[in-house]
């Protein structure tokens, strides 16, 4: 029988902590270089990257989604590594390209001649709990995936950063069908966390300079905890910012997931800290939910939003 290395037994996983107290372009580019360089990311030139924000919604989008400038200064550095930088993403309702200009992501990289586009084109995978979804193909043929979640409380799963993100890898409409199928009880954190083994390599970069807290995705309050943090392994991430906030893994759904299939990451003990430890974090008190409540998309949401994804499209050409 083949020995199967466990999640125990893995190497330590880098997590870059840093503090960064506001979203000056310069501050913001020297931390994204510092977390790049702590972690060990190569970049070669010619690579083709595409970064992913989370552009959840246009309600309350200078919030809910990351910071414009954080989006902006990631571009440019890996601009500066001459790979082919692009932006997109697949928001449950409406378009990337709607979304973005709520968040005021157009107007920054108007100059920067970044490509905007919408995770569409999907290709059918079955994940290893059964069920099938569409990946966007403009996420499977990237040489780098870089993921860019916003920290923000969450009316069903109590808090999101980068795993819950590259749920955004399923293309539109799929991605509310999931939910509406798979968004009672631990299901729809096993849908997320069995995405990863079909992305591309990908790095994880949290914009929680100001946080989203008290409820979410879209409808919370800002919190400042001052800090960027990134790892290339999501759940690790995500461990680190959980144990960071003083959460319990009986609390969020997909830390729970993560410890249930042992992934690696999901413990501190696995982790690595090049710049910052979680326990030399001072970081303000984050409210969250007082209870979960399953995400429901109604049929009439669902036929409006393709309506409008349409209308939209013909719109913007």
């Amino acid at each position: 029988m083949t020995d199967i290395p466990t999640a125990s037994r893995l190497d330590p996983i880098p997590v870059a902590l840093l503090q960064c107290a506001h979203y000056e372009p310069a501050l913001l580019a020297e931390g994204i270089h510092q977390c790049c360089q702590a972690l060990g990311r190569i970049f070669h030139r010619g690579d083709k990257i595409l970064v992913k924000p989370n552009l959840v919604s246009s309600r309350n989008a200078r919030l809910s989604c990351p910071h414009p400038q954080v989006v902006r200064a990631l571009c440019i550095v890996l601009s500066d590594y001459g790979v082919r930088v692009q932006v997109g993403d697949s928001p449950a309702f409406g378009s990337a390209r709607q979304v973005a200009r709520a968040a005021g992501l157009v107007d920054v990289l108007a100059d920067l001649h970044v490509p905007l586009v919408d995770l569409g084109a999907p290709v059918r995978r079955t994940l290893a709990c059964g069920i099938q979804v569409g990946l966007s193909r403009h996420v499977l043929d990237v040489d780098l995936l870089f993921n860019l979640p916003k920290l923000k409380a969450h009316g069903q799963l109590f808090v999101t950063a980068a795993a819950k993100n590259l749920f955004g890898c399923v293309s539109g409409m799929r991605k509310a069908m999931a939910h509406v199928r798979h968004g009672q009880g631990d299901d729809l954190a096993e849908l997320i966390l069995d995405l990863q083994e079909h992305l591309p390599p990908t790095t994880n970069l949290i914009d929680a300079v100001t946080a989203m807290h008290g409820t979410g995705p879209t409808g919370g309050s800002p919190c400042r905890l001052g800090l960027l943090a990134a790892s290339n392994n999501a759940v690790a991430l995500d461990t680190a910012l959980y144990h960071a906030l003083d959460f319990r893994p009986e609390q969020v759904p997909l830390w729970r997931e993560a410890r249930r299939k042992n992934l690696p990451g999901h413990d501190l003990d696995q982790l690595a800290f090049p710049l910052l430890m979680p326990s030399q974090l001072s970081l303000p008190p984050f409210k969250t939910p007082e209870r979960l409540n399953p995400v429901s998309f109604h049929p009439w949401q669902m036929t409006k939003s393709m309506c409008k994804r349409a209308w939209l499209t013909i719109k913007d050409y």
